[in-house]
């Protein structure tokens, strides 16, 4: 049996650095969108191999477009 690591909502806020509140969590959760969870009971909890899935979906892609050339003044 593989172990897995579990997040709390507050937990998952603090991962993203506050930047998705535990309210937006609340909300993705009730429109089914976000990343994926489990309900035990009243507990909450995201696996943290599904928050790095999630993560990895969201990837946006940036690629080198060449050299780009900033004049300044002296």
């Amino acid at each position: 049996m593989t172990e897995n690591r579990f997040l709390t909502p507050e937990e998952v806020s603090e991962r993203y650095r506050g930047s998705v509140s535990v309210g937006t969590l609340r909300n993705w959760r009730a429109m089914r969108i976000g990343p994926s969870f489990v309900k035990i009971g009243k507990a909450v909890l995201y696996p943290a191999g599904e928050l790095e899935a999630w993560d990895e979906q969201n990837k946006v892609p940036c690629r080198a477009t060449g050299r780009i050339n900033v004049q300044t003044e002296d």
